[in-house]
Protein backbone atom coordinates (compact mmCIF):
# COMPACT_ATOMS: atom_id res chain seq x y z
CA UNK A 1 0.00 0.00 0.00
CA UNK A 2 1.44 3.42 -0.91
CA UNK A 3 2.57 5.51 2.04
CA UNK A 4 1.19 9.08 2.09
CA UNK A 5 3.44 12.07 2.80
CA UNK A 6 3.11 15.86 2.80
CA UNK A 7 4.75 17.41 -0.27
CA UNK A 8 6.41 20.80 -0.10
CA UNK A 9 8.35 23.22 -2.23
CA UNK A 10 11.08 24.26 0.24
CA UNK A 11 14.62 24.47 -1.06
CA UNK A 12 17.20 22.38 0.79
CA UNK A 13 19.39 25.46 1.32
CA UNK A 14 16.50 27.60 2.52
CA UNK A 15 17.91 30.54 0.58
CA UNK A 16 17.77 31.94 -2.93
CA UNK A 17 19.03 29.79 -5.78
CA UNK A 18 22.82 29.91 -5.85
CA UNK A 19 22.98 31.84 -2.58
CA UNK A 20 23.93 30.78 0.89
CA UNK A 21 21.20 29.59 3.23
CA UNK A 22 20.47 31.11 6.62
CA UNK A 23 23.18 28.94 8.16
CA UNK A 24 26.30 28.46 6.06
CA UNK A 25 28.11 25.51 7.69
CA UNK A 26 31.78 24.84 7.03
CA UNK A 27 32.27 22.61 3.99
CA UNK A 28 32.49 18.92 4.81
CA UNK A 29 35.73 17.16 3.93
CA UNK A 30 35.67 15.36 0.58
CA UNK A 31 35.19 11.63 1.06
CA UNK A 32 35.92 9.49 -1.99
CA UNK A 33 32.84 7.60 -3.13
CA UNK A 34 33.26 4.18 -4.66
CA UNK A 35 30.84 3.49 -7.47
CA UNK A 36 28.98 0.21 -7.42
CA UNK A 37 28.79 -1.50 -10.80
CA UNK A 38 25.31 -2.80 -11.43
CA UNK A 39 24.16 -4.79 -14.43
CA UNK A 40 22.55 -2.72 -17.16
CA UNK A 41 18.75 -2.63 -17.20
CA UNK A 42 17.47 -4.31 -20.35
CA UNK A 43 14.10 -4.27 -22.12
CA UNK A 44 12.13 -7.39 -21.25
CA UNK A 45 14.18 -8.13 -18.11
CA UNK A 46 13.03 -7.75 -14.52
CA UNK A 47 13.56 -4.19 -13.23
CA UNK A 48 15.21 -3.66 -9.82
CA UNK A 49 12.87 -2.70 -6.99
CA UNK A 50 12.82 0.98 -6.03
CA UNK A 51 10.64 3.52 -4.23
CA UNK A 52 9.66 6.92 -5.61
CA UNK A 53 7.30 9.79 -4.78
CA UNK A 54 4.04 9.81 -6.76
CA UNK A 55 0.72 11.64 -7.01
CA UNK A 56 -1.98 8.99 -6.66
CA UNK A 57 -5.73 9.56 -6.27
CA UNK A 58 -5.31 13.17 -5.12
CA UNK A 59 -2.54 12.50 -2.58
CA UNK A 60 1.26 12.54 -2.56
CA UNK A 61 2.47 9.04 -1.73
CA UNK A 62 5.61 6.92 -1.88
CA UNK A 63 5.20 3.86 -4.08
CA UNK A 64 7.47 0.86 -4.60
CA UNK A 65 7.77 -1.10 -7.81
CA UNK A 66 7.33 -4.33 -5.83
CA UNK A 67 3.76 -3.25 -4.96
CA UNK A 68 2.83 -3.82 -8.60
CA UNK A 69 4.33 -7.31 -8.90
CA UNK A 70 2.24 -9.40 -11.30
CA UNK A 71 0.62 -6.32 -12.92
CA UNK A 72 1.45 -4.51 -16.14
CA UNK A 73 3.52 -1.39 -15.39
CA UNK A 74 4.94 1.29 -17.68
CA UNK A 75 7.98 3.11 -16.29
CA UNK A 76 8.54 6.56 -17.75
CA UNK A 77 11.48 8.71 -16.63
CA UNK A 78 12.20 12.26 -17.71
CA UNK A 79 14.10 15.25 -16.32
CA UNK A 80 12.12 17.86 -14.42
CA UNK A 81 10.18 20.41 -16.43
CA UNK A 82 12.12 23.53 -17.45
CA UNK A 83 15.52 22.00 -16.60
CA UNK A 84 18.46 22.12 -18.97
CA UNK A 85 18.98 18.35 -19.03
Amino acid sequence: MPEEFKAGCARPTGGPVGGAGPEDPAPAPEIPVKEVQRPMIMVGRKAPDFSAPAYLQGKFVTVSLSEYLGKWVILCFYPGDFTFV
